[in-house]
């Protein structure tokens, strides 16, 4: 079985629509446009390697028909990425076994203080999960195939998010607005570069349109998947505008590695 990578959710967040109904400029006739909060699945063989737990996270598996998951990793702390936590629970009631989640320190902290019923026994309800360091590399085996994970730190507005690289072949960069350049080397070149792209102004957080333009012509990857979109982004309208190697991602999008 091939690897896969599944763009869970590629909306900024409060998704699109908001919940209030506004739309912006994305026309809802497109299902494209309809996009729920970040979140994606690395598919490799009999494992599912969810990174972040979007809000919208339920339905999100439930749309996906993802029926385990077996380890987590996180980008950082922010709602957005982590405040559907508690979905994982089902997950947990199946195999009777802890779920181990990869995070740095600052969001270890935040989920083990917000959320510290998902890490400890409370009465009836045995704790869920399990806190893990998070390497700059982890190597993962099954059926005598391996998947390597490495984490890069990257800024985030005032904040470090995390930089996922998959097999050396795609890097999910779901909220971020600088690499540092000690990293560009281990970026040049992908097959697959997911990128934030929240709108085309600029923002203190994340990228913009423009800034992912100029970033693909130092970094020259293959194909180019924009996440993160706000209300702004129409998918129709980024179709016509961008060169053929950059694409605006939506909810679903599945990418073979």
């Amino acid at each position: 079985m091939s690897t896969k990578f599944i763009i869970l959710g590629s909306g900024s967040s409060m998704g699109v629509p908001r919940a209030d109904g506004f739309a912006g400029n994305c026309n809802l006739n497109n299902k494209k446009n309809f996009r729920s909060r970040c979140s994606a699945l690395i598919k490799f063989n009999n494992q599912n390697i969810l990174i972040d737990t979007s809000p919208d996270l339920r339905s999100q598996l439930l749309k996906n028909k993802i029926k385990s998951i077996e380890k987590v990793f996180y980008t950082h702390l922010h709602a957005d990425q982590t405040h559907g936590i508690n979905d994982l629970r089902p997950f947990f009631l199946t195999r009777k076994k802890q779920i181990p989640i990869f995070a740095d320190h600052k969001t270890s902290q935040y989920l083990n203080s917000n959320f510290k019923y998902c890490f400890k026994n409370y009465g009836y309800y045995p704790s869920i999960l399990v806190l893990n360091k998070l390497k700059k590399e982890h190597i993962f085996k099954s059926k005598n195939k391996k998947i390597n994970i490495t984490s890069i730190s990257v800024e985030h507005g005032k904040i470090e998010s995390i930089c996922y690289l998959i097999n050396k072949k795609l890097a999910y960069a779901s909220d971020i607005s600088l690499f540092y350049k000690k990293d560009y080397k281990k970026l040049m070149k992908l097959k697959y570069l997911v990128i934030d792209c929240l709108w085309y102004k600029h923002h203190s957080a994340h990228f913009n349109l423009d800034q992912v333009l100029s970033l693909v012509k130092i970094l020259l990857p293959k194909k180019v998947i924009l996440t993160n979109m706000h209300t702004d982004l129409d998918y129709d309208q980024l179709r016509k505008i961008l060169p053929k190697n950059i694409v605006p991602g939506y909810d679903g999008m599945t990418i073979n590695l």
